[in-house]
């Protein structure tokens, strides 16, 4: 895991490290204060940042080519790309602007954290794209209700305060390639987006066969302590990622990811079981098998195994 911090009252310096961190741009005001802090944790293609101007920040940028999600804490933002003024204030998260367009607007005295993401994982996590690209897009700024705001902003707390900025434990790479994925489902859930009015297509439905099923579960049984994700267990069958979906759901009432989560708690079980309690803890084994939220860890071992991992431990 990269943390990078930045803290400075000298204009120039902080046009600089924007345009290094993020895109190419210029920043414009006449402020009295200057202040700008800047703390970035990143990992696995996942990036929070959390942000702090004391002044009004005008900016002009170029494309970010990441999906970058704004949620506000104090002050405003003010997004003035399509000639008009739109307006977000604390407590809402919004899309910044599409990763292939420049945006411009300004930061009003704003204290806020931003999420940064590939945005091929949209189409890997909606299955119909793969790491190599996909057509998948989101389409409007703000989410699509107050419940859909709340949980993306729920969210980037989470991988915020959980995963990536935690006190001395960083997030090991399955557990910031899975933050990352999970990133890009709650902001498809949440944000309109180009796969919301999509129809199956009667090929994927056809392929979609207890064959199907046979060897994606062959391949998420031997390769769940890898980096794997919806693409990867399609393209070891060869389907398409929805029919792969549909195969589970209609031949194990469940999805490929549910299932890969039961498979990796299940080898979690396994090393609770032999590990020598004096040299290893439950959040080792969560980490190794890709949980970092302790709590939900627990929770989801409970439920299974109907005991505490801790428990498993020490037997």
């Amino acid at each position: 895991m990269d943390t990078l911090c930045f803290d400075s009252t000298d204009l120039e310096e902080t046009e600089a490290f924007l345009s290094s961190a993020y895109t190419p741009m210029t920043i414009g005001g006449r402020p009295q204060h200057s202040r700008a802090s800047i703390v970035r944790h990143s990992a696995g293609g996942l990036t929070v940042d959390q942000l702090a101007f004391d002044y009004t920040m005008a900016y002009d940028a170029g494309c970010l080519n990441r999906v970058c999600l704004v949620t506000v804490h104090e002050g405003h933002f003010a997004d003035t790309t399509g000639g008009g003024e739109e307006l977000f204030g604390p407590q809402e998260t919004f899309l910044l602007a599409p990763h292939d367009r420049p945006y411009r607007g300004e930061v009003r005295s704003a204290r806020y954290t931003l999420t940064l993401f590939d945005p091929s994982l949209l189409g890997e996590v909606a299955g119909t794209g793969d790491r190599s690209g996909g057509r998948v897009e989101l389409t409007g700024q703000r989410a699509i209700s107050p419940a859909a705001n709340r949980q993306l902003g729920a969210t980037v707390a989470y991988l915020r305060d959980h995963v990536l900025g935690r006190p001395g434990a960083g997030a090991g790479p399955l557990v910031a390639a899975t933050a990352a994925r999970h990133m890009a489902a709650v902001a498809l859930a949440t944000l309109p987006n180009t796969t919301l009015d999509d129809a199956p297509e009667p090929v994927d439905s056809r392929d979609a066969t207890s064959d199907t099923l046979r060897r994606a579960v062959s391949f998420i049984e031997a390769n769940a302590h890898r980096d794997i994700g919806l693409a990867d267990i399609a393209a070891s069958v060869p389907v398409t990622p929805r029919a792969v979906q549909y195969a589970f759901a209609r031949h194990a009432e469940t999805t490929p990811l549910s299932f890969l989560k039961r498979v990796r708690l299940a080898r979690a079980h396994e090393d609770l079981r032999r590990a020598d309690p004096r040299t290893t803890t439950v959040t080792d084994i969560a980490l190794r098998w890709g949980f970092a939220h302790q709590g939900r860890f627990a929770a989801a071992y409970r439920e299974l195994y109907g005991t505490a991992p801790s428990k498993t431990l020490h037997r």
